[in-house]
């Protein structure tokens, strides 16, 4: 295997062979403990337990640490106790983020259960729109976001004495922030002469020497866990269709190998997952006799907890899982029964042109780390083997690192929160990886226009509008829309449409049953949009009381209508608490237009003699998603709530409004776009 990939881990970190300055743990031998049998043999047969008396030895003396520690080793779910129970930290809170809802949740659950304690007491979450904590608390998991967002109340974050940040070579957009937020709370803290805070940045792989450096000089402690050799193949020849090739990869495993062994299969988001699981499923009841019998299960960021949970548990006997998951399987989760892993090579992730102030969601090729984290899956507990849907030519051209999400997406909500938070200079800020200029004043540009900043003393601070709208866990846009509903008198309404795209789609398309579903969903189309006809959908739908029946009938994804309904709740909380004059619901559907287009309007576009569509601001050429309600309409003027690029640039979300609506809400930049489309 390349070994400029890295893998496995385990043929890197071995006692001994860390970095110049990186201080690495000897196994020792294991401690007596106080647990319960059952879970003390659990417990001790992980890698990381022999480590444990040099690990608190370490740990106890460092403010700040970087710990590699490989997959399968227990870092993630022991370290926390270890800590907690060698009375490191004991003086406040023991937070570990993770960048998805998904492992936090997970995470704790199994923690509580190895704690034998209620969940939600000793050991707790939070994750947006989920608190299961408690005053008793003192583990808890939760995401790089609601972090981020008890540092707008506090910027010392003083509730906690320890913070393990989990993942960290993920660098999502909040894990980036977050590490320049916490070293500041750290700095502060000592400053000040307050309970110190000690930092710890946990990974499987990760570019030590950035991270250390960062952490002014932290220690990087070396961590053995437990890899078992995988085989990787590659395909002879480049694929077209990469569902079909994970089809057929699928099925060719499934007729051969014994029923015990399980599949993990890596697509792109949940429309995808959703299709090819049902095709998985009509596939399986024809194959013939003999061949096992199969459990497909889907797994992405907004399924439902417990329906998560499926891909926890065993199968079956005779029975063979099959998971279909987003790139949330990539990391954080163990599945046990994994032999197998199907890697399309391929993931969704967002892309931001500050010029043209288009945010694309597209779907590209994974770096060469994420392709070697997913054929890591499959040796957690044995040999095992990954399919991988590409040729070898093709993986060489791969990026050999993800680029962190902070040098790729729109800043806005970024700026947002650090204003929130009062950080002097957010220009300025302690980013790992800085972004560009051209995306900071872009961001700037967004806030501005959404009236959420003013300029003090040559520095940028929040004007009351964006104070209120920091309050909301929203992208800026979806909370300037809620802050404004009282104008229009549509703030029910409003709540409603924000909670449905706060969520996964909570429509279901089988493209085997097309015909099928536009003729259910005809009773509920409106010609004004996409917004107004997903409000239609939430109204029948809470009027019969949230009826899964009604649901599978109509082609609607239930699950997703009831984490959105939990949502709206929470927002609408939020509302009660943030001061404006909220208004009862309308019966006018143009009000609701209008305050979407007085809150969407740099996200606009015109139709063209010739029948296509351009972006008022940037003139880019979109077209209307298939799955749109306006899809085989032409209005002369929309606004949109998402690009995404695949064969072209769609819209999705779309709103009918009327071209002087757009004026009305920003009439000095329609004139300068105006004027720069003349020139």
């Amino acid at each position: 295997m390349p070994e400029e990939a890295g893998f496995p881990p385990a043929k890197r970190f071995r006692p001994g062979c860390g970095p110049p300055g990186g201080r690495v743990l000897m196994l020792l031998t294991p401690a007596a403990s106080p647990y319960p049998e059952a879970v003390e043999r659990q417990r001790r047969s992980l890698p990381i337990f022999p480590a444990r008396g040099q690990l608190l030895a370490q740990l106890r003396n460092l403010d700040s640490a970087v710990l590699i520690g490989e997959t399968g080793s227990g870092k993630t779910t022991q370290l926390p106790q270890y800590l907690y129970e060698g009375g490191i930290g004991r003086q406040g809170v023991i937070a570990v983020t993770q960048p998805r809802r998904v492992a936090a949740i997970s995470l704790a659950t199994r923690v509580s259960d190895e704690k034998r304690t209620e969940l939600g007491k000793l050991v707790g979450y939070t994750v947006r729109f989920d608190d299961v904590s408690s005053e008793d608390t003192r583990i808890k998991f939760l995401t790089d976001g609601m972090l981020l967002r008890e540092a707008i109340s506090d910027s010392l974050l003083r509730k906690y004495s320890c913070i393990i940040l989990d993942e960290a070579h993920e660098r999502t957009v909040h894990t980036d922030v977050l590490f320049g937020v916490v070293k500041a709370a750290q700095r502060r803290r000592k400053e000040l002469r307050k309970l110190p805070l000690k930092v710890i940045v946990m990974s499987a792989t990760m570019d030590v020497d950035l991270f250390s450096q960062y952490f002014n000089g932290a220690s990087v402690l070396y961590l053995e866990g437990r890899q078992h050799p995988i085989q990787v193949f590659y395909t002879k020849q480049p694929q077209q269709d990469y569902l079909h090739a994970a089809l057929v990869s699928v099925f060719q495993i499934h007729q051969e190998a014994p029923s015990s062994q399980d599949i993990l299969v890596f697509l792109t988001g949940q429309e995808e997952i959703e299709a090819v699981s049902k095709t998985c499923r009509d596939i399986a009841k024809h194959l013939p006799d003999g061949c096992p019998s199969m459990l497909v299960l889907p797994l992405y960021a907004s399924l439902p907890y417990a329906q998560q949970l499926r891909v926890f548990q065993g199968a079956p006997k005779g029975c063979r899982k099959v998971i279909i998951a987003t790139n949330i399987a990539e990391t954080s989760i163990t599945i046990t029964g994994i032999k197998y892993v199907v890697d399309t090579g391929m993931v969704k992730a967002k892309k931001y042109n500050p010029d043209s102030g288009l945010e694309v969601l597209a779907v590209q090729r994974v770096s060469k780390t994420q392709a070697w984290q997913r054929a890591g899956r499959a040796g957690r507990e044995d040999s095992g083997i990954c399919y991988r849907l590409y040729t070898e030519n093709e993986f060489e051209k791969f990026e050999k690192m993800t680029v962190p999400e902070i040098q790729r997406c729109n800043l806005a909500s970024v700026l947002l929160q650090l204003l929130a938070m009062k950080v002097p200079n957010v220009l300025t800020f302690d980013f790992m990886s800085k972004p560009s200029p051209d995306h900071m004043q872009a961001a700037v540009a967004q806030l501005d226009l959404l009236g959420a900043l003013e300029r003090k003393d040559n520095q940028l601070t929040l004007t009351p509008i964006g104070r209120k709208m920091a309050a909301f866990p929203l992208e800026p846009k979806f909370a300037k829309t809620i802050l404004l509903s009282p104008k229009f008198h549509c703030t029910e309404e409003i709540l409603t449409i924000v909670s449905l795209l706060s969520v996964d789609s909570v429509l279901y398309n089988p493209p085997s049953r097309r015909d099928e579903v536009q003729a259910m969903r005809k009773k509920f189309l409106s010609s004004e949009g996409d917004h107004i006809t997903l409000l239609n959908i939430y109204r029948t739908f809470k009027s019969l009381g949230g009826d899964k029946d009604w649901c599978r009938e109509n082609f609607v994804n239930s699950r997703n209508m009831m984490l959105a309904a939990e949502v709206r709740a929470q927002l609408r909380d939020i509302c009660l608490k943030v001061p404006a004059p909220w208004s009862l619901r309308t019966t006018s559907q143009a009000s609701i237009r209008r305050c979407l287009a007085h809150s969407l309007f740099m996200s606009a576009a015109e139709l063209q003699p010739d029948g296509t569509y351009t972006t008022t601001d940037s003139r880019q050429p979109v077209a209307i998603h298939p799955s749109s309600a306006l899809f085989h309409c032409r209005p002369a003027c929309v606004v949109y709530t998402e690009l995404l690029h695949t064969s072209k640039c769609y819209m999705r979300d779309l709103c009918v409004v009327a071209a002087e609506w757009l004026y009305e809400a920003a009439p000095d930049y329609f004139r300068r776009k105006l004027r720069a489309t003349r020139d």
